[in-house]
């Protein structure tokens, strides 16, 4: 990453290409409540300071995959894809959490704050639903998907922000673009995308509409700050 930024600034690119990477939410030792968690012990200090500090002194953000999908059960399914519900109380802070996404993104900045980084931006690299699963999946279908992705698209977008970062909008990445048939493990994990490999839409959500604009030569579309990543398929579009 330091080297990737040092050839940017040799190149006078530094202030419009920032370097950062992905992290996923195995990062973290403990995420519930959300004000109590931290990063996991050798981790933090070892790898993640000093990538934070960097973060910081180069002006780029930190970037996280929450998925509620990975986290819900059958009795949290509406908290993960922000339907109404009784939500879920920070006994240490007192705050309330109607969606299971302000929760793990607020987790998140309670341990970047624990290190004392908490003024690096955090941007949602990778989040999404898919749309088929194994049989003994519950909530895995077109009309969830579309659901989890729509109002994702409006929660981020709305200004109102976590319990812990009010007041703010997040720069999100939905995954994914395709659905991939070749890719191994459960069925879930071959249908997080938004498109078939025929260019026909799994299912609709507001960014497929005409209003949005399409970015030249840049392989995303974007909807406010929502960015859709074509993630392993760029190659050849």
């Amino acid at each position: 990453m330091q080297t990737l930024h040092t050839a940017l600034m040799e190149a006078s690119l530094d202030n419009s290409i920032k370097v950062s990477t992905p992290h996923s939410l195995g990062i973290l030792s403990n995420s519930s409540p959300p004000s109590s968690a931290k990063f996991r012990q050798g981790y933090d200090t070892h790898v993640l300071k000093p990538m934070l500090n960097f973060l910081r002194d180069s002006n780029a953000p930190f970037m996280v995959n929450p998925y509620p999908f990975f986290g819900c059960s059958s009795s949290t399914l509406d908290y993960a894809i922000f339907r109404t519900n009784s939500g879920v109380l920070d006994d240490d802070t007192k705050l309330q959490y109607t969606n299971m996404l302000d929760a793990q993104l607020d987790a998140v900045y309670s341990a970047i704050k624990v290190l004392g980084f908490e003024d690096v931006e955090i941007v949602i690299a990778e989040t999404g639903w898919p749309s088929v699963g194994d049989p003994a999946q519950f909530g895995v279908d077109p009309k969830t998907a579309s659901e989890y992705n729509g109002n994702l698209i409006r929660h981020v977008t709305s200004g109102v922000g976590t319990p812990l970062m009010p007041n703010r909008t997040f720069d999100t990445y939905i995954f994914a673009l395709f659905n991939e048939n070749l890719k191994p493990g459960p069925i879930c994990e071959r249908n997080f995308g938004l498109f078939w490999p025929n260019m026909t839409p799994v299912y609709d959500i507001p960014i497929m509409k005409n209003t949005v604009a399409v970015v030249a030569n840049s392989h995303c579309k974007s909807f406010l700050s929502i960015m859709v990543v074509l993630s392993l398929v760029c190659a050849w579009i």
